[in-house]
C-alpha cells in the first residue's frame, strides 16, 4: 500500500463514523442498514474540519447512491450470482453491495476504495449486518479485478474521467471470465451500447443529492 494511503488509513477513526451517522435500514434495500448521514454538505464540512485539510473528496461513504443500492437489489433478489463465490465490491463507498454479497453466500467478498474514509464505514458496516467484507484501501483500476469470479459496481459512470477509467478495468475483468455488473440511475457517460440491462427499478434517493427523490435505476450486465 502507498505511504499515503497508509496515513490516510490511520487518520479514519472509526468513533468519528459512529458519531457522525446514523446507523438506520437503506431505504428499498431494508435488509440492510448502514451508517449514513443526513446532510452531505455538513458532513463534508465536518470531515475536513477533523482532518485540518480543505479539498477532500465528498463523503460518498456515508450515502446509499442509486447505483449501488439497485445492485444490492439485484444480489438480493438473484443470490445464485454471488453464491460460493469470490466477489470484488469496487468503488465500494459504504460498501452497500459488498454486504449484499456477504448477506447472500459469496465466498468472500473484498470491497476496494480510495477513501479511508469508505474503508473505515465499509468495516463498521459489515459488523453491523453480520457478515465479512473485507475493506481495501486501494486503487486497482489499473487491473482487471483478478482473483474475483464477480465484479460489482454501483454508480461509477458519473464524470467522463471516472468513466474513462472503469470501462476499460470493467472489460479487462470481463474478458478474463468474470461476471460484471454496473448499477446506473441514467448517467451521462454510461456506455450502454456495451451493456446489457438485467433490471430496473424505482429507487428512492436523498434529493439534496440528486436532481429528484427517486430515480430510475438500471442494473447493467457487461456483454
Amino acid at each position: 500500500m502507498p505511504s499515503e494511503l497508509r496515513t490516510l488509513r490511520a487518520d479514519a477513526d472509526p468513533a468519528f463514523i459512529r458519531r457522525e451517522t446514523e446507523l438506520t435500514p437503506v431505504p428499498f434495500v431494508p435488509e440492510i442498514r448502514l451508517h449514513m448521514a443526513q446532510d452531505a454538505i455538513a458532513l463534508w464540512e465536518t470531515t475536513e474540519r477533523e482532518r485540518g485539510r480543505d479539498g477532500l473528496p465528498p463523503p460518498f461513504w456515508a450515502f446509499a447512491w442509486a447505483g449501488g443500492v439497485a445492485v444490492a437489489r439485484y444480489v438480493l433478489d438473484h443470490p445464485e450470482l454471488v453464491d460460493g463465490r469470490a466477489v470484488l465490491d469496487i468503488a465500494a463507498g459504504s460498501g452497500l453491495v459488498g454486504v449484499a454479497a456477504a448477506l447472500r453466500g459469496a465466498k468472500e467478498v473484498r470491497a476496494a476504495e480510495i477513501d479511508a474514509y469508505a474503508v473505515a464505514a465499509i468495516e463498521l458496516n459489515a459488523e453491523a449486518n453480520g457478515v465479512r467484507v473485507a475493506g481495501a484501501l486501494v486503487d486497482l483500476v489499473d487491473g482487471d479485478g483478478a482473483p474475483a469470479e464477480v465484479v460489482l459496481a454501483g454508480d461509477v459512470f458519473y464524470e467522463r474521467a471516472m468513466a474513462a477509467r472503469f470501462l476499460p478495468f470493467l472489460e479487462r475483468a470481463a474478458a478474463r471470465g468474470a461476471t460484471v455488473i454496473v448499477g446506473d440511475p441514467g448517467r451521462a457517460y454510461l456506455p450502454r451500447e456495451r451493456f446489457t440491462a438485467v433490471a430496473a427499478y424505482q429507487v428512492p434517493v436523498v434529493a439534496d443529492l440528486e436532481d429528484a427523490s427517486v430515480k430510475t435505476t438500471t442494473v447493467w450486465r457487461l456483454g
